[in-house]
């Protein structure tokens, strides 16, 4: 069993998820009193854990509302059926994602429209969505990748100068604060994954939030087959929606789990900024840019950026290789863009092919050198729970890779 208290010796830590008694706890709990998920005869909640922690998540995040769905790709689709995005309109999508941002917009019967992202962010450049924006242009995601926040003062800007939904992408970035505004609060939805590796699991699951309320009615709605939402007045009448609830096990968990969930986020955060400055004395080496508005900041993983020029005639792939093997944890390179990923493939299925849209899916249309270059020459990617080590294990990784650099120049 993991423990929930990190054991400091100065290795790294690599186990995730961590957990003890309490969700075991939690889970007999419901087990026992056999109130698993929502009821079969009326849609609604059966169980404590399910609003106890959609209250307390949206607290977290300074949101008025919050729901619990079935995982992250399926908040990304009902935010989108929400804003009432579907056929005929476009949506503006980093091309530096998990394909799921992308896959989303395909399966609301809408086009993504791939661009490019911002060299030290990593994340969605302001200056490519507004030269993308068109009349089709109804939606932008905002993604907040790795250890990064999307310029979310201009984005919000944009979006209101073109009368475009604005929805975040957070499920990278849990906790994070933008001017002490939760994540996913700053735009129309936010979105997140409580899948395996995030910082903040239930082995899968999802979460959509948001300040306004048609939208949380429009989203309790579609979570649960379209039934009326609890809160909704007389008039409402059903729509056509589907099942994406969460279960009160995942629930349970990601209610124990958001009680040791501050001090992890505070220990990512400072030992995130610790690295930054021990990096940065490198080199060729370079953190991302933490931007002045980012007033808190959560992450799904560490990322830096590798100057090969600076490393004789070491490539980024050898320098992630041999940094791995020299510490003994996982390291990549970032997500491979949509316009060449192997997870991206929309022509694949016959649903996408609706009358003049089967070229516009088509990701290999668009360039993207950004992305094309960080995953290809210089991203280097550590996976949260390293963070979580203390810093007499993390300080291994500026020492190995100024050894790597030694050794290469030699």
């Amino acid at each position: 069993m993991r423990g929930t208290a990190v054991e400091f010796t100065g290795e790294l830590v690599s186990d995730w998820p961590i957990f003890d008694s309490e969700e075991i706890g939690a889970l007999q709990k419901v087990l026992e009193a056999g109130e698993w998920g929502h009821s079969s005869n009326t849609g609604g909640y059966v169980g404590n854990f399910e609003p106890r922690f959609e209250r307390d998540f949206a607290d977290l995040h300074t949101s008025v509302y919050g729901l619990c769905v079935a995982n992250g790709t399926v908040a990304i689709q009902l935010a989108l059926e929400a804003v009432d995005i579907g056929v005929g309109d476009d949506v503006i999508v980093p091309g530096l994602t998990w394909q799921a941002t992308a896959g989303a917009v395909l399966d609301v019967n809408a086009v993504p429209i791939l661009v490019d992202v911002e060299p030290d962010t990593y994340c969605l450049d302001p200056d490519a969505v507004e030269a993308a924006i068109t009349p089709r242009t109804k939606a932008v995601i905002a993604v907040h990748l790795y250890n990064s926040l999307a310029d979310l003062d201009r984005l919000t800007e944009l979006c209101r100068r073109h009368d475009l939904s604005l929805i975040e992408d957070c499920a990278h970035s849990h906790g994070s604060t933008w001017r002490n505004e939760g994540v996913g609060s700053v735009g129309d939805v936010g979105c997140f994954s409580f899948q395996s590796s995030k910082s903040l699991t239930s082995g899968e699951g999802g979460f959509c939030l948001t300040n306004r309320e048609d939208l949380f009615l429009r989203l309790d709605a579609l979570r649960n087959c379209g039934r009326v939402p609890r809160l909704a007045n007389s008039s409402w009448q059903p729509i056509q929606s589907g099942n994406y609830r969460m279960t009160e096990f995942q629930a349970a968990v990601l209610s124990t789990q958001l009680g040791r969930f501050p001090e992890q986020l505070a220990r990512r955060e400072a030992n995130a900024r610790r690295l930054d400055d021990a990096i940065e004395t490198i080199e060729g080496l370079l953190p991302m840019v933490r931007r002045p508005q980012v007033t808190r900041q959560g992450m799904y993983a560490y990322a830096f950026r590798f100057d090969q020029a600076r490393f004789g005639p070491l490539s980024v792939d050898e320098f992630r290789g041999a940094l791995a093997a020299a510490l003994g944890i996982r390291i990549s390179a970032t997500y491979e863009p949509l316009n060449h990923s192997p997870f991206y493939q929309p022509q694949t299925k016959r649903r996408h092919r609706l009358e003049g849209q089967w070229e516009a899916i088509n990701p290999g249309r668009f360039e993207m050198p950004v992305a094309e270059r960080a995953f290809r020459e210089e991203s280097v990617v550590i996976p949260h729970e390293v963070l979580l080590s203390d810093w007499e294990g993390l300080s291994r990784i500026p020492e190995a890779a100024l050894k790597l650099q030694s050794e290469a120049r030699n």
